[in-house]
């Protein structure tokens, strides 16, 4: 009987091996090959070869002595790059926007008054985070392309004396450096006000200087001007920040966003919260090691003078900046798209030609400028080099009036 049976339960063996449709079958991909770009958009940045060097190091528990070690180490390292002392200085496990929810979502209780600009699309953002705080949301206006003007604030913070200001920076979809922040931060102080700053294109790449100037709140992005695969976002509160956080009635609206819950693990107890995205964080720790080693004056010298160089490269073929001189933001050039040119054939073009990342406009800027970041590890002179007569050919070759040759000679102008 055993024998008779044996070549059926051989047969059902067999054709359960078959899978009996289409989605019983195992994806076939291929091992991972993406293009080798140079980076020179908005973000993310060439990453430095140590950074991914530290990434394929062996991972570790997000608690383990090691890395309670190397928490410590970040922390500190966050500190001298932010030039600041403030002990609540933590890498948010998330991209940048994370970094602005855990800031705004924990400062701006409900009911509180924030006051946020308008003069780029990152100032929107605020304003929408804000909003799904429960704060409510007023507006300092300026046009896209500028900065805010102080006498402004100062005007808008004694009509609605707000409990929260919030201003950007290095406004990523303009190209502005907004200048005068301790005039800034001392309006709202005068109001009583917190202050809270995007420096998500400045940290590690342009003069921030947080204690000086006397910010309450800072948040950044890894991905720009450290040149770190995003994922571990830098964040920094002072005291009194802290303080208004620890004392609020209603917890946040995020749990994995409190910043309450997210002290005691990057606190002295280092008690478990979440799973800290450890290789992340390997990461940015070399990321700011290459900081520190460079010297942050140094650092910021460095992309002043390279950025300098795309800059004269594209004016010496004969484009526009966006932006004036005077609020010039050298880690992200916003360049005019000149008449009749595309800008997004442009950007096409320039990867599937040159291997090259730039961007095109945001928001009220959409079609009218190009973004040409030079930051980190991509603010090279080869990499500038090569953007400016990559850009001069495409657009000599869909009829520009530009002159690639002169670009190029004013780059090595300005870098000899």
């Amino acid at each position: 009987m055993s024998v008779a049976l044996f070549p059926i339960a051989l047969e059902h063996t067999t054709m359960s091996q078959e899978p009996s449709n289409e989605a019983d079958r195992a994806p076939s991909i291929g091992e991972l090959t993406p293009p080798d770009r140079t980076l020179m958009g908005p973000g993310p940045s060439d990453v430095n070869p140590r950074v991914l060097r530290a990434m394929s190091t062996p991972l570790v528990g997000h608690l383990d002595p090691s890395f309670v070690e190397i928490m410590d180490e970040v922390q500190e390292l966050l500190r001298y790059t932010f030039r600041t002392d403030n002990r609540w200085t933590i890498p948010v496990s998330g991209t940048g926007s994370a970094a602005m929810e855990a800031a705004i979502g924990n400062v701006v209780e409900p009911g509180d008054t924030m006051l946020v600009p308008t003069n780029g699309y990152f100032g929107g953002r605020m304003a929408s985070m804000a909003r799904r705080a429960g704060g409510d949301v007023v507006e300092v206006s300026a046009p896209w392309g500028e900065p805010l003007d102080p006498d402004d604030v100062a005007d808008v913070l004694a009509e609605h004396d707000p409990d929260v200001f919030g201003f950007v920076h290095a406004e990523t979809s303009t190209g502005v450096l907004q200048p005068d922040v301790a005039e800034l931060t001392a309006a709202a102080h005068d109001h009583d006000a917190l202050v809270i700053a995007d420096t998500v294109t400045s940290l590690g790449g342009v003069e921030l200087r947080v204690d000086e100037w006397d910010v309450d709140v800072a948040y950044s992005g890894p991905q720009k001007c450290l040149s770190c695969p995003p994922g571990a976002s830098p964040l920094t509160l002072s005291d009194e920040a802290m303080e208004k956080v620890l004392a609020r009635e209603e917890a946040p609206r995020s749990w994995y966003l409190d910043l309450s819950l997210l002290e005691g693990y990057w606190g002295d107890e280092r008690a478990y919260h979440h799973t800290a995205p450890v290789t992340n964080v390997y990461a940015l720790r070399e990321a700011l090691r290459l900081v520190a080693e460079e010297g942050i004056e140094q650092r910021w010298a460095r992309h002043e003078r390279l950025a300098g160089a795309l800059k004269a490269g594209v004016e010496g073929m004969g484009l526009e900046m966006n932006a004036p001189e005077e609020y010039w933001l050298p880690s992200l050039n916003a360049v005019r798209v000149p008449e009749g040119i595309d800008d997004g054939a442009v950007c096409d073009a320039l990867l599937e030609r040159y291997d090259l990342e730039v961007a095109g406009g945001l928001g009220d800027l959409d079609g009218e400028i190009f973004r040409i970041g030079c930051m980190g590890y991509s603010a090279r002179p080869q990499n500038v080099v090569y953007t400016v007569t990559a850009l001069g050919d495409v657009l000599e070759s869909m009829g520009a009036d530009v002159d690639p040759g002169a670009g190029v000679t004013a780059v090595r102008e300005n870098l000899d």
